[in-house]
């Protein structure tokens, strides 16, 4: 090939062939001087826009067309209030509304973090002693199905009213099951090829754990704390209506609602709202950090 039919994106090897130049080597399309980050900045803020902007814009939609609904049908504020009603209440006892979500949001973090470890710990048990396995399976699953309204009650009178003890011991047992049972099954997906190499290798049954069962099993148990982020936050919330301390957002709910005050009740409502998201988007940045650690 002449000199003046080559492309400027064609250069010569050695051996006469042509080969691509550095520039078109660095994918087709990509204009000459602009970097891979460049281009995939925009295509980040795109998805970020996409994934978004369709629930905030459906969230406003309702908030209209619920303030609409019940200015036209005059709905009383004991039935439904109103959202710039309960907008202004979360406006007048931010104060209070901010220490009830601290609060609550403690007793369900110790209680989630507690169950959590022992979940994974009884997990890591299980999966490798079959007598043991047999007898904590059946149990879980009766664990998973304890009502809240039964337990409450019951703690609140072994540890005392004044503890936040009770709320906890619930959060714990209701975050227990999901990641327990989702531990369990990542244990289990270990390749039996990759277990037999690493005893090929002499690797002792903690080494085997560290390096191959448990990292295959982090999908798995942040599956399992998805699950329990939320289940933790309406397990402490209604461990509050059963008395105990006054100082979390079920007891405000409760107080508000026995003395009329709907808007009120409804903006400690809003409270736990926000709560359950923060905790849910908190253990998908933890999931999301992981995974990039494994990567």
């Amino acid at each position: 090939m002449s000199e003046g039919m080559r492309g400027p994106g064609v250069a010569e090897r050695g051996n006469g062939h042509p080969e691509p130049a550095a520039g078109a080597a660095a994918g087709a399309g990509v204009p000459a001087g602009v970097s891979a980050a460049a281009v995939r900045g925009p295509g980040r803020g795109r998805a970020l826009v996409r994934s978004v902007l369709p629930p905030l814009v459906l969230g406003v939609a309702f908030l209209l067309l619920w303030q609409l609904v019940v200015a036209v049908f005059d709905i009383k504020p004991y039935l439904l209030p109103s959202p710039t009603d309960i907008a202004g209440q979360v406006v007048a006892v931010f104060a209070l509304l901010l220490s009830s979500m601290l609060a609550t949001g403690l007793n369900a973090l110790i209680g989630l973090v507690v169950g959590g470890v022992l979940a994974v710990l009884l997990a890591l048990v299980a999966s490798r002693l079959r007598v043991f396995d047999r007898m904590i399976v059946p149990l879980v699953a009766g664990l998973a199905v304890v009502p809240i309204v039964a337990l409450a009650p019951i703690l609140n009178t072994m540890f005392g009213s004044t503890s936040d003890t009770p709320r906890r011991v619930v959060v714990m047992i209701v975050v227990f099951a999901p990641i327990f049972i989702n531990t369990l099954r990542g244990l289990r997906q270990v390749r039996p090829v990759h277990r037999d190499l690493m005893r090929a290798y002499a690797a002792s049954s903690w080494q085997l754990t560290r390096t191959v069962t448990l990292p295959g099993a982090v999908p798995f148990i942040f599956t399992g704390l998805r699950i329990a982020s939320s289940l933790a936050v309406i397990s402490a919330i209604v461990a509050e209506y059963f008395g105990g301390l006054q100082n979390g957002l079920g007891s405000r709910i409760t107080s508000a609602a026995a003395n009329s005050a709907y808007p009120r009740a409804w903006a400690y409502v809003f409270g736990a709202i926000i709560l359950g998201l923060v905790f849910y988007g908190v253990t998908l940045l933890l999931e999301r950090f992981a995974s990039r650690r494994r990567s």
